[in-house]
């Protein structure tokens, strides 16, 4: 097999796609668009815009504040944010939110155009290896994950048409079982179409047989699949791998005996994937849940670790371990990884102090800015213990919940899982393009727009 390092599908002295230079100049045009909005409306208003963005933040923390307070407080709060709302809508100029809103539009497009025609080129080198065909190719699927896409997509077909052995679950089916058996029976490639823990499962048998393993994005969210580059929009794209591919080595993680790819939680994300109705209404159980999990009389979850400079820690809100670092600007989300060859765990937690801190972790949210917050730590390490002394702890795995005896031990394994992507991929995380600044993003679009690589 021929070794390559750097962009995982391509070389960067390639010539850009017509693709990639569309995307370059929408990229650059909504920018300087989104500029020009600003620059008018300041010219025109220098204290609306201001004044609009400012009421906006308020509405924030008073909608947060409602969230995870009971009674009378939730009312009042509810109110203020109401209140701050119509008050921004009720501006002497409506103009100011409007044009608000088409600047957020506007870099959010720019921002999406970027990602297609620079980052590639922006992303650190990836060590990869090109891989011929799979001689005899086993694909697992589970017909129910993400809205049943297997079915949506025609999987079992496509693979069929490939050549593709596939191996649709049924009910009552053991999913190790079936992967053993196919490797048994020789498959020399498996791969699994399904969520993120269905993905680990395989993944790990895949391990332990030596094999390439594929990943097919046919769950709900599919972090794995983000991370490694796949275009979670084209499901059956993923089945290009089978045939001429790449092939890379990323770690997984272990939480006691089980393998995961993407994050194990503990705390208050925990707890509310552990709730009965979660699964059927995700945000009405957490904002049900939220006054009783975070509110000002809550003691905090009884999660005890020890941090990098030695300190004990007794409480903690939060507790998110990750194969992998990833890229936490807020709340919204586990964000992304930059790369899942580094051989670490990413640990972050977040402690709030109910009467005092939360103002100040709202601010940090909104802005993006959540490492600013006092309450939040992260480091990494190899292994990691959490210990409690509840008898068993809420534990979010890759999506699906779990419970647990303490102490809870966490270790990486480096290099454990050789996978394979189609050689078209994207094959880029979005958050490996990051940190880039601005002069480099317009630079590079520049170049790609002119037909040149990006660096």
């Amino acid at each position: 097999m021929d070794v390559h390092t750097g962009p995982a599908n391509a070389s960067s002295a390639q010539r850009p796609s017509a693709r990639r230079r569309v995307a370059a100049a929408v990229a650059l045009i909504t920018l300087v668009a989104a500029a020009v909005v600003v620059a008018w409306r300041l010219v025109q208003h220098p204290v609306q815009l201001p004044l609009a963005l400012l009421l906006i933040i308020l509405a924030v923390i008073a909608a947060w504040t409602a969230v995870v307070h009971h009674g009378i407080r939730r009312v009042l709060a509810a109110i203020a944010a109401v209140v701050t709302l119509a008050a921004t809508v009720a501006l002497p100029d409506v103009r100011s939110f409007a044009l608000l809103a088409v600047v957020i539009g506007l870099i959010a497009i720019s921002t999406a155009a970027v990602k297609v025609a620079v980052a590639r080129d922006l992303a650190p080198a990836t060590a990869t290896r090109s891989a011929g065909p799979a001689n005899h190719g086993v694909l697992l699927m589970n017909p129910w994950s993400g809205g049943r896409k297997v079915e949506r997509f025609g999987l079992e077909e496509k693979a069929r048409e490939l050549g593709i052995t596939p191996v649709v679950l049924q009910r009552g089916d053991d999913l190790r079982v079936l992967a053993e058996h196919a490797v048994a029976e020789g498959a020399d490639v498996i791969g699994m179409a399904g969520g993120d823990g269905s993905q680990a499962l395989v993944a790990d048998v895949a391990r332990r047989h030596h094999i390439p393993f594929i990943c097919v994005p046919a769950g709900t969210r599919n972090h794995f699949a983000l991370d490694l580059g796949l275009d979670r929009a084209d499901v059956t794209a993923a089945l290009g791998a089978f045939g001429d591919a790449l092939e890379r080595r990323v770690d997984l993680a272990m939480l006691g005996d089980r393998v995961f790819v993407n994050n194990a939680s503990l705390g208050v994300y925990a707890a509310i994937v552990h709730s009965a109705g979660y699964r059927d209404a995700k945000l009405a159980t957490a904002q049900e849940l939220l006054p009783d999990l975070l509110g000002p009389d809550v003691r905090g979850f009884d999660l005890r670790f020890t941090r990098p400079d030695g300190a004990s820690v007794r409480s903690a809100d939060i507790v998110l371990v990750s194969n992998g670092v990833y890229r936490l600007d807020s709340l919204k989300g586990f964000g992304t990884r930059s790369r899942l060859d580094a051989g670490v765990l990413g640990v972050a937690t977040l402690t709030v102090n109910r009467a005092r801190d939360l103002p100040a972790l709202i601010v940090a949210e909104a802005g993006g800015h959540l490492d600013r917050f006092p309450g939040y730590q992260e480091w990494t390490t190899r292994e990691f213990e959490v210990d409690s002394g509840q008898p068993l702890v809420d534990v979010g795995v890759d999506g699906e919940a779990l419970r647990l005896p303490p102490p809870l031990r966490f270790r990486s394994l480096p290099g454990a899982l050789r996978v394979r992507t189609p050689i078209d991929a994207p094959n880029t995380a979005p958050a490996a393009v990051t940190p880039v600044g601005i002069r480099q993003v317009v630079t590079a679009s520049f170049r790609v727009l002119a037909g040149h690589p990006a660096r």
